[in-house]
């Protein structure tokens, strides 16, 4: 196929290309930005869900494993984890629940506050979750699809957007 192709362009170019046609100029570089983000996290949520699934295990609920395995006792209340992975307290409820259903987590009431709702890691749990992290850094995370320096640059900008977003970002 020759470069004119249309089934050869670049969907993201020529939405900006259209945006600038329809004299939305001002609004195209922003356009650009949010669509590519968009893509780059369908992309590597695709290569992060070929490493997992052979697990039984979603992204999310990885990261709630990983953020349990990370704590002294392997516990956690369920509120803090919803404010550390930064999504609402049903996603770490129905997240939870799964962990618990394929005996990777444990859920439980503070023993000092009835009120308060633990989930823990299980020995199970503390395995997969090494196993996942394991193969996420052998075969995205060492190699994300781009350049180390580009890497650190990219995640510098993307903080700066986190921030104007209202984010609290770490210097």
């Amino acid at each position: 196929m020759s470069s004119a192709d249309p089934r050869q362009r670049d969907p993201i170019t020529e939405a900006r290309r259209q945006w600038v046609a329809h004299g939305w100029e001002d609004a195209a570089d922003g356009m650009e930005l949010v669509t590519s983000l968009v893509r780059a996290h369908q992309l590597l949520m695709e290569r992060i869900d070929a490493v997992l699934r052979p697990l039984d295990l979603s992204f999310a609920r990885y990261e709630v494993l990983r953020l349990l395995s990370f704590t002294h006792d392997g516990a956690m209340p369920m509120t803090r984890l919803g404010s550390l992975l930064q999504v609402h307290p049903t996603s770490v409820t129905s997240a939870v629940a799964r962990l618990v259903k394929q005996g990777y987590a444990a859920r439980e009431r503070g023993a000092h506050d009835g009120r308060v709702v633990l989930a823990s890691i299980t020995g199970t749990g503390r395995e997969v979750v090494e196993r996942a992290t394991e193969r996420l850094n052998a075969e995205v995370f060492t190699q994300p699809g781009i350049e180390a320096g580009d890497a650190a640059r990219l995640t510098e900008l993307l903080a700066a957007l986190r921030a104007a977003s209202g984010d609290h970002v770490s210097a």
